[in-house]
């Protein structure tokens, strides 16, 4: 088995809002061999998640995969909403870079 990051291995990954109060993660794979690895290794789940992001679980809404596109979708509480005071990213378009980096196994 070799290691890499996610971004290396994924051919999109992309973060957005879910509504002013939640991201969206989506990570997208075109050969089904590695997305079929990463989804067995289990290594995509609430303590993956939260370790990356500084969360509590209760944060995370949902991880689902999605094994007819070859991807996953991971939805979290954002710790700040949408175009308030102190927001740094009002279209939650940059939170992906932490998943990005996640080490896996393929």
């Amino acid at each position: 088995m070799a290691e890499c990051s996610l971004y290396d291995c994924a051919k999109v990954i992309r973060s957005k809002n879910s509504g002013p109060f939640e991201i969206t993660l989506d990570v997208l794979f075109d050969d089904p061999v590695i997305y079929q690895k990463i989804k067995d290794s289990n290594i995509i789940n609430k303590t993956t998640i939260c370790n990356l992001y500084q969360l509590t679980e209760d944060k995370i809404t949902q991880i689902v995969f999605y094994d007819k596109a070859l991807g996953f979708k991971i939805t979290f509480a954002r710790k700040i909403s949408s175009g308030t005071c102190y927001d740094t990213d009002v279209y939650g378009a940059q939170q992906h870079a932490p998943l990005s980096e996640l080490i896996v196994s393929i």
